[in-house]
């Protein structure tokens, strides 16, 4: 593989979530500093919005590790396209609430959740819940989600959630029947693609993390080419640069050339290529118009 060739002792842009590699971009930072100070400050609801592939799930897992500490106990639930009963399932299992005590327990599920809730903040314990990809919780979920947010003491919250979705969630929340639930999100954070110039620092902070000390050897007519075809988005930039460094490893090369790039963007169908008809088609336009203000210029000198 290219690990040796390059001199990576990992490969640095694998599709992995991988907190280690978290880039302290303007966006992530913010959006990292928002929720730790939002959890500390004991808000019950927040909110992480941003198109698809540009990081939610690698803040969620950086989060996590943020808050390892006997202060919080987390749950997490990757995929809660769950019905109300399925999530708070879940959740008791995240809690750790016996899987016996489940089915045999005469209460109900909110009882039993509520319970443990009572008894984690008895010992001095805050509980975040964190839903990835909760675009896709149905809406009587959601309603239940507002639900557990009443668990509470005269001054906390039992508990504490963070939701991590795709801009289908904005909508969602939006509708009237869900009004209660949206005026209840404290902080809400976006993550917006990188810009050109944090592009740069991406790459080369992920392959420092991956062990290589040399500069960074994207050409820089590749990196341009990058930044066009993905628009700052990290998960596109990871695939393009994974295949551009198999390519080069093929090639024997060691730089990473604007063609190498445009050949991994040709296998990947997620990124917009430039549209070559276009580009001609502007430049003849272009051409054209240049021609007739000349010969304009030209006649009324004439």
């Amino acid at each position: 593989m290219y690990r040796e060739h390059f001199g990576f002792k990992e490969l640095p842009f694998l599709m992995t979530p991988d907190p280690g590699f978290f880039c302290h971009l303007r966006a992530h930072t913010e959006a990292l500093n928002t929720l730790l100070f939002s959890l500390q400050s004991g808000e019950g609801f927040i909110k992480v919005v941003s198109e698809v592939g540009s990081g939610k799930t690698l803040l969620c897992r950086k989060l996590l590790d943020a808050l390892a500490s006997e202060t919080y106990v987390t749950a997490w639930i990757p995929n809660p396209a769950l019905s109300p009963t399925e999530l708070r399932y879940a959740l008791a299992r995240e809690l750790s609430i016996d899987a016996a005590t489940l089915v045999n327990h005469s209460h109900d599920l909110h009882t039993l959740i509520y319970e443990r809730l009572w008894h984690l903040h008895a010992n001095g314990k805050r509980v975040i819940l964190l839903l990835d990809e909760a675009q896709a919780l149905p809406d009587e979920s959601l309603e239940a989600l507002r639900l557990l947010t009443n668990l509470e003491t005269s001054k906390v919250r039992l508990l504490q959630i963070v939701l991590f979705g795709q801009p289908e969630l904005d909508v969602r929340l939006s509708q009237p029947h869900l009004r209660q639930l949206k005026q209840r999100i404290s902080f809400s954070c976006r993550l917006d693609p990188l810009t050109r110039n944090e592009l740069d620092t991406y790459l080369l902070h992920r392959m420092i993390i991956a062990g290589n000390t040399q500069p960074l050897f994207f050409s820089r007519r590749a990196r341009d080419y990058l930044y066009r075809v993905t628009r700052g988005t990290p998960r596109l930039i990871n695939v393009l640069c994974h295949k551009a460094l198999i390519l080069a490893y093929g090639k024997g090369k060691h730089q990473i050339t604007r063609d190498i790039m445009v050949s991994a963007a040709r296998d990947t169908e997620a990124v917009m290529l430039p549209n070559r008809r276009l580009i001609f088609t502007g430049i003849a336009v272009a051409i054209s118009v240049a021609f007739i203000l000349t010969y304009s210029f030209l006649l009324g000198i004439l």
